[in-house]
């Protein structure tokens, strides 16, 4: 997918700006394209897909055959919309570039931009701008985010050593390079997530020695009818429950990583089995040697920081993240932005796609002033669907009790800075550090390269000694500028273009 280059002169104006191409925000454009509007998509990756359709460089020639993807058919309809759009001269596509800030004026929207940190804006054939680089700033009479999350992580004795992942980052790693980043892997932590990337691994030739689970499962027992109203995602279990089979692949309910192993690597993994109160279990300690990969997930934080500039009501969901709240057309708190996808809450790619569906609809309606049916009941039954099938899942896979007292002080919390636990708990108990700002400003977690992108969640809860509050894990992604750029790029700005945004 290529873009149109716009004169970087003056800021081109679009009916509808989406930010993200992940299932949300490829189904916000071509659902925006139907309805007329002139559009301009943006991604920081050098091509559509997302994280969920993350897929081989199309630059280097490689075919996806969607061999490692679910639904591969979803996204090629939706990449086939949008390049139509491209073609048509209807859709503008900025790939490896990143929206630095967000303000609303009187006219919408205002987004500066930035070149994607590690990405590169060539004009090739992945998806960046076929003439040159994007504009600076970018102008949208309606603003459609769809910015996607990130894995949620707890930290675990040793976890800084090389080796260790994100289970997602795994995931990542194999659909983009069709290779893996080790031979043997432990994949732990809690949530559906796991036995997808387990079931990568074992289907391109690596071995998971474990999966572990940290719950027992009997929290879907209750909530089992909201499985049946998705019979999609039991086909999808009852595929990775094949493959599990197929390959071996233990899967280890009520255990948890207690300490990853190594000198200069992940070398092995210690486990436990842990009761209802997260407590470890005498006798229960089992190491697991010959380890050279670890996937680590809790489930998905939002990625909210865009959201948060524009200051939109928020909320903490049942699963423990700050989400952002909208209607039922999607449209958030502030007048004219419009959110879908995980920054109302993980809810799965198909959930994400039917609400970006709506906003790109709404967004298009809105801006040429037209009236429109938002959504259909099909649509809106479909919506409550996919919802209460997430909340099923947020809690029946809760974050694991007693997470924390298993973290010793000498722990690593923020990797970054290499801040250890004892140093916040220490800040907690005699500076009333008590949330994740005054953590930052006392012991610098959070100050780093990811600006606490990983270690904010854990960071809010250890300062809290218990649940993150909404104020602490907002402070997370307050962030004027939200990603790194040079002072010459905002120096270049026009002074007007800085005036008006």
């Amino acid at each position: 997918m290529s873009g149109q280059l716009r004169p970087t002169g003056a800021a081109p104006r679009f009916d509808v700006v989406i930010v993200g191409a992940g299932p949300a925000g490829l189904a916000a454009a071509a659902s925006a394209l139907e309805g007329g509007a002139r559009v301009c998509l943006i991604d920081s990756s050098t091509q559509a897909g997302g994280q969920y359709w993350r897929h081989a460089s199309e630059a280097a020639g490689v075919v996806d055959d969607g061999a490692l993807h679910h639904d591969w058919r979803s996204y090629l309809e939706l990449r086939a919309d949008c390049d139509a759009g491209i073609a048509a001269g209807q859709l503008t596509a900025h790939f490896a570039t990143s929206v630095w800030s967000a303000r609303r004026d009187a006219e919408g929207f205002a987004l500066a931009l930035t070149p994607a940190s590690g990405a590169h804006s060539s004009g090739d054939s992945e998806g960046g701008d076929a003439e040159g680089a994007a504009p600076a700033l970018v102008r949208g009479a309606r603003l459609v985010l769809a910015t996607g999350g990130y894995d949620r992580q707890l930290p675990v004795p040793g976890w800084e050593l090389p080796g260790v992942m994100a289970a997602g980052g795994i995931q990542a790693f194999l659909k983009q390079n069709r290779m893996l980043p080790g031979a043997r892997f432990v994949i732990a932590g809690t949530g559906p997530f796991l036995l997808p990337v387990a079931a990568g691994i074992a289907q391109w030739g690596g071995e998971v020695a474990a999966v572990c689970e940290s719950t027992n499962l009997t929290g879907w027992l209750p909530r089992a009818h909201r499985a049946l109203g998705v019979p999609a995602k039991g086909i999808e279990g009852a595929e990775y429950i094949a493959a599990f089979v197929k390959h071996r692949i233990p899967y280890r309910v009520r255990t948890v990583v207690t300490e990853i192993l190594g000198e200069d690597r992940v070398e092995a993994v210690r486990t436990a089995r842990v009761d209802r109160a997260g407590r470890e279990i005498a006798g229960s300690a089992h190491v697991i040697d010959d380890v050279d990969a670890v996937g680590l997930g809790w489930g998905f934080t939002p990625q909210l920081e865009l959201p948060v500039q524009l200051g939109v009501a928020t909320r903490v969901d049942v699963d423990g993240s700050l989400i952002a709240e909208v209607d039922a057309a999607q449209r958030s708190s502030v007048p004219g932005l419009l959110l879908a996808g995980e920054l109302t809450g993980v809810g799965g790619a198909a959930l994400a796609v039917l609400e970006g569906r709506i906003a790109g609809r709404v967004a298009a309606a809105e801006a040429r002033n037209e009236r429109r049916l938002a959504a259909s009941s099909a649509e809106l039954r479909a919506v409550r669907r996919q919802r209460a099938f997430a909340e099923a899942m947020h809690l029946a896979h809760p974050v694991p009790a007693g997470w924390a007292e298993r973290v010793t002080d000498d722990t690593l919390v923020c990797r970054c800075e290499e801040v250890p636990a004892g140093e916040l708990r220490h800040a907690r108990g005699t500076l009333a550090s008590d949330d994740s700002r005054s953590q930052k400003g006392v012991t610098r977690a959070g100050m780093g390269w990811c600006q606490g992108r990983v270690c904010g969640f854990a960071v809010s809860c250890l300062a809290a000694d218990g649940a993150a509050s909404a104020d602490s894990l907002a402070q997370n992604a307050k962030r004027p500028v939200a990603q790194p750029l040079s002072l010459g790029e905002i120096a270049d700005l026009a002074d007007a273009d800085l005036a008006d945004s």
